[in-house]
This record gives structure tokens, sequence and C-alpha cells, in this order.
């Protein structure tokens, strides 16, 4: 699926990065058509960005679904690069990742009222997280302070929040929906695909969702991702028509792109992930 509030990018590197979508809808387990005829191996010169986190390997296989951290923005920010844009290359790659960092790390303000939180999937870290300095009630830019010692790699990505930005406005005032949390930026890292990723992170947003009082969860899906789609239907989720005329806010992303939005209701006695 697609977003991070990579909410206001604040970054002037390059014009062109300015119109990058900020909100991307779901893609799960998609692959560039690129990435069917180039690989790692066929690349000479200066690695990507991307492969600078391959120098270290995964030891351990458990996967923990938590807030993201301040200690998570880069990893964070390269995950959803190299799933939503694949196809960049050194040094354009590389310059993306730092304005994907810098709009991070200051589009989680919201609204009065509102929440807004990242997710990541953690492999090789700890459940108790052990080893850990910093204060948990601390803030940095909307992250969590509390920095871990064995913090594990960033494999999955997802954002959630109750902003309502894509949700249809109701009544004359066209007032913000609540009680609607609202899913985007699902990503997981290609090598970790298809192992479950997606659904823990699905399932401990819908978890956030209900700590939040939200009485159900939304999202938009390409409807050119039938993998995305069959996805998020073995999770509970129905596609809700759009009335036929009515103008429903969809992200920011190619004008061609046509979605499936997508709801689940919530029940209060599901435990936690």
């Amino acid at each position: 699926m697609w977003t991070i509030p990579l909410g206001i990018s604040g970054n002037t590197l390059s014009s062109s990065f300015n119109k990058l979508p900020l909100f991307y809808p779901s893609r799960a387990h998609q692959s560039s058509p690129l990435s069917h005829h180039i690989s790692r191996s066929d690349l000479t010169g200066i690695c990507k960005a991307s492969q600078v986190v391959d120098i270290f390997p995964i030891i351990s296989p458990e996967i923990v679904v938590r807030e993201a951290r301040i200690e998570d923005c880069w990893e964070v920010a390269e995950t959803h690069c190299s799933s939503f844009f694949p196809e960049y290359q050194f040094p354009l790659d590389f310059v993306l990742r730092i304005d994907r960092l810098v709009a991070l790390v200051f589009g989680l303000s919201v609204p009065n009222g509102c929440r807004r939180t990242c997710l990541v999937a953690v492999t090789g870290a700890s459940e108790d997280d052990t080893f850990c300095i910093g204060d948990e009630d601390l803030k940095i830019a909307g992250f969590g302070a509390k920095i871990s010692l064995n913090k594990g790699y960033v494999a999955g990505i997802l954002t959630l929040d109750t902003v309502a930005d894509f949700l249809p406005r109701k009544g004359p005032l066209r007032q913000r929906r609540t009680g609607i949390a609202y899913v985007s930026n699902v990503a997981v890292r290609e090598r970790f695909r298809r192992k479950g990723i997606a659904k823990k992170l699905i399932a401990k947003a819908e978890a956030q969702a209900i700590s939040w009082g939200c009485r159900s969860i939304a999202l938009h899906c390409d409807l050119n991702n039938p993998g995305a789609i069959n996805l998020y239907q073995s999770q509970g989720f129905r596609t809700i028509k759009v009335p036929e005329g009515a103008k429903w806010p969809q992200p920011r992303t190619s004008p061609d792109m046509q979605f499936n939005f997508m709801m689940k209701l919530l029940h209060k006695n599901r435990t936690n992930c």
C-alpha cells in the first residue's frame, strides 16, 4: 500500500521531488516492472543507497511490530523509497531518501484532536527491548526518543492516522470524519515479502486504531494490484462503492491511477497484536 507522512516535504534539493506524492495507496507485494529486468548484480559502479543496509546481515527471523522511533527514521525513508521508487539509481535515489527523511521528521504534525503514527516491522529485534536507553514518554518530531541497543532491522512500514484527509467529509459544512483510522504507506522490503509481514503490520494497526477509540479502519488500494486487494480482503476489508458522481478525496498520485476504497469494522474485544 502507500504513505508516510512523509507529511510535508521541506526539502528544496530538487523541485522535481516536491511533486512526488506524499501518501501512497496500497501496493503490498507489488514489484516494479523494471525489477523484472534489472537486478543488483546487473548494476555496476557506485552502489545504490538501498544496498548500504545490506552490509549488515539479519541474524534472527523474529518480527516485532512497534511504533517507529527516532532511530528508525532513515530505514523508514529507505524502505519507502526502495518500495515505491525502485527504478531510481544513485545519486538520485540517495537524494530522494534525504528528501523523504526530512519530510518524515517534519511531517508528523496533525490537526488538534487527530492522531498519526508510523509502525515498523523489525526483524532481528527482541520483543521486550531489553537493552534500551532514553525516556519512553519523550517524543522527538513525533517519534519515540527511546533508543534500543538491539533495535534490529526495519523490514516493513505502515502509517496510521485519524486525520481523515482521504475520507469523504460529512454534512453541508464538510466536517472532518471521526472514529475512522486510515492506513497508508504500507511497504515491505523486497527480500522480506511473502513472509506475513504486511499482515502483522495491518493487525497492529487495527489494535492501535481500537486503542484510539476508532470504530473502523479504511484505506485506498491500487486497482491494478490484485495481490494487495486479496491481502486486504483476507484481513476482513471490504470494497466500498463510491456513489455515482461523488467526488470523494483520493491519494495524490498518478492521475491515471484508480483505487478501491476499502473499509473494515473494528471489534473492541480484539486482542492486541
